[in-house]
């Protein structure tokens, strides 16, 4: 299914809803699909691993105190609660350790939000097979990044978590398509959803609020479906408006060709990565970086002296703050951190996240030996290019080593195996699912496409 065109550059709002409202399983290539059942694989497991964190906690317990009528499933747990209590608390969880997929141009972590906005409203709807699912996870894939990737960095440099901001689009696309709404009524959708973006980047400092973003974005999504599927109206120019519209507003400009350019026939789902480390997408390539340095000249931390990391503007006004033990949010947004736990340990993985390690006077020393800088050459490359570092290490006994990452491990450039990102379903699954759950999971999602009812699936979720 390709727009026109003719009208790619005119109306992105209606071009959107258009392209969610009539996305079906038969118009979506092969790869296409294969990504994405992996996509939804990653982002069970980072649901999963994030229901049992604090944080989840306290906003589960607050939707068990509403005691409403029990219709959609908490994952990793046997318990029911509402659809929008559920989606709150599942993306939240999603989201929960910083270990969701990112679309780099999009700053967004789209599979906490669409897996869960997908598969608790297929409860509420009742019959709707694999198919389905994967079809209206896409058409919020395709959504939520073309508009995350309009507004670009400009968002994120103003302060605004993407997660929270452009999430709203994701979550309306995916719940829109499940409820089989027409044009006008996604268009209404979105038009609502968009108006509820928020999430400001201060809480990546200290506070558990980071998290619940991408909970409240696809709660915003759900609830932008819902009341325009009862004709509720919204914002018919959402996207585009030059005033109040969304990208005028967090991101300063109104860039709709990026919003729909290829529509329907680029797909966006591909060029969303996932996560090996534990941390900000932003200090990927400098953590491998440190890897591949220690690992290729036998290095262990106490050789080291000194670790620098050149990177981009972006990723130094996001990462590069002085390292102080605020939270386990804060240490995996910190530069300086995640470097420490790669020289330390050699992973910075969830056991390098925990309340003794962030405040350890040995981790705390150590990152005192490492400094960051924008590095003119990688900010001159672009935003494509955002993710880019280079690290150099300088030993006590006067030697140096520099390597460079243009892409970091996961990202579509340089990917990791679908192996890979099984294995680290088995083990963010570990902690909430018996060995035999976790291989149905990961049965029941290759074959998505078959499936015929998606009972199968979440009684595998629960414990």
């Amino acid at each position: 299914m390709t727009i026109p065109s003719s009208s790619l550059n005119n109306n992105a709002s209606e071009q959107l809803a258009g392209f969610c409202a009539n996305l079906r399983f038969e118009d979506i290539p092969a790869d296409v699909i294969a990504h994405i059942k992996l996509s939804i694989l990653d982002g069970l497991g980072c649901c999963l691993v994030g229901s049992t964190l604090p944080w989840t906690r306290k906003v589960r317990d607050m939707i068990d105190a509403e005691d409403a009528a029990p219709i959609a499933s908490l994952l990793g747990s046997s318990d029911k609660v509402s659809l929008s209590g559920a989606i709150l608390v599942n993306a939240t969880a999603g989201h929960a350790f910083e270990l969701d997929d990112i679309h780099r141009e999009a700053i967004l972590h789209p599979n906490s939000i669409a897996v869960p906005v997908a598969l608790n409203t297929a409860q509420f709807l009742g019959s709707v097979s694999g198919k389905d699912i994967l079809t209206a996870i896409i058409a919020g894939y395709e959504v939520g990044n073309r508009v995350g990737a309009a507004a670009g960095t400009d968002l994120l440099l103003r302060g605004f978590h993407p997660q929270g901001a452009v999430g709203p689009f994701c979550g309306a696309a995916t719940a829109s398509n499940m409820m089989r709404l027409n044009v006008d009524k996604t268009h209404d959708a979105l038009g609502i959803a968009g108006s509820f973006g928020s999430g400001l980047m201060a809480a990546q400092e200290g506070a558990m609020v980071k998290r619940l973003h991408s909970g409240h974005a696809a709660e915003a999504g759900v609830r932008g479906a819902l009341l325009a599927k009862r004709g509720f109206t919204g914002i018919s120019d959402v996207v585009e408006a030059e005033y109040g519209g969304f990208l005028s507003t967090f991101s300063g400009g109104v860039n709709t060709e990026r919003a729909t350019a290829g529509l329907g026939s680029t797909w966006e789902t591909l060029a969303t990565g996932f996560k090996p480390h534990a941390t900000v997408t932003s200090i990927h390539s400098a953590l491998d970086a440190l890897g591949m340095i220690m690992r290729d000249n036998n290095l262990v931390v106490g050789d080291i002296a000194h670790i620098h990391a050149g990177v981009s503007h972006p990723t130094h006004v996001h990462c590069a703050w002085p390292y102080k033990a605020q939270s386990i949010t804060a240490a995996q947004m910190n530069i300086y951190y995640g470097l420490a736990m790669i020289a330390l340990f050699g992973v910075a993985f969830v056991q390098q996240f925990d309340a003794d390690k962030i405040s350890d006077p040995d981790v705390m020393a150590f990152t005192k030996c490492i400094t960051a800088s924008v590095d003119p050459d990688i900010e001159a490359r672009g935003h494509a290019f955002r993710h880019m570092a280079r690290v150099r290490v300088e030993t006590a006994d006067g030697q140096t080593f520099e390597r460079e990452v243009t892409h970091r491990r996961g990202s579509p450039e340089n990917p990791i195996s679908p192996a890979e990102v099984i294995a680290k379903f088995r083990t963010l699954a570990a902690s909430v699912l018996t060995p035999d759950a976790t291989n149905d999971v990961i049965t029941i999602v290759d074959t998505l496409d078959d499936q015929q009812d998606m009972s199968t699936l979440m009684q595998a979720l629960t414990p």
